[in-house]
């Protein structure tokens, strides 16, 4: 997945109204679009290293855009808008083990008047749903954890599929982690408990449970390697 622009580095200042973010680019101070609704936890240290990009869009509001927080010399892709699309690219180029060879790919998939899942594949008489989530904490070295705040969505979500499963669809759960220090994933089960508890049901229940990592440029971000994940 490539960016629109190479991205330009700064440091950040403050994040405030969720939506907004300061950063100093040049000894300049320029107020960006922050994609990323979460806490973001532990990524929001006055003056980390950051990477935002610019739109071509002259008509936008704010020109700039974050896009990655340097952290302990580990780069975290904060857009959960670029997620889906790394997954995406991925797909199309059989870099996914489970999706490999000939299939058909809808996104933004319609289950039911309340429900959207991320992608649909269908495979010979397959037939999946996906949905996509992504990962940007780390308490602990080399672990990242999901989520990083309770996620009322994301318990849905699993309900979802878990009905889904019941109508004949094969289930799938993705986690990009968007960062490269990380060989194992958790659920922070501290954080949000009843997640953690459904999620391990669901697994028993034929939930299927992907991990990726990811590698950064400023060009792109990119599908990187699956990665374990430690339920508990």
């Amino acid at each position: 997945m490539d960016f629109e622009n190479e991205l330009i580095s700064g440091s950040l200042i403050k994040r405030y109204k969720r939506f907004f973010v300061d950063i100093k680019i040049n000894n300049k101070i320029v107020t960006c679009h922050c994609p990323n609704t979460g806490s973001m936890m532990g990524l929001l240290d006055k003056n980390n290293k950051v990477w935002v990009s610019k739109s071509n869009n002259l008509n936008r509001k704010l020109q700039y855009t974050l896009q990655i927080i340097e952290k302990n010399k580990c780069k975290i892709g904060v857009n959960t808008l670029l997620t889906n699309k790394i997954f995406f690219e991925a797909l199309e180029n059989d870099k996914i083990n489970s999706f490999k060879g000939k299939k058909k790919i809808k996104r933004e998939f319609k289950f039911n008047s309340n429900t959207r899942f991320d992608f649909f594949i269908e495979e010979q008489k397959t037939k999946s749903l996906i949905e996509v989530k992504n990962v940007t904490l780390s308490r602990k070295k080399g672990i990242a954890e999901f989520p990083d705040a309770v996620t009322a969505r994301g318990f849905k979500h699993i309900e979802e599929l878990l009905k889904a499963s019941n109508q004949g669809y094969k289930i799938y759960l993705v986690f990009i982690i968007q960062r490269n220090d990380c060989d194992k994933i958790e659920i922070a089960k501290d954080i949000d408990p009843d997640y953690n508890n459904l999620l391990i049901k669901a697994v028993k229940k034929k939930l299927n449970v992907l991990c990726y990592d990811c590698k950064f440029s400023t060009k792109g971000i990119k599908l990187n390697q699956e990665i374990e994940l430690k339920l508990r």
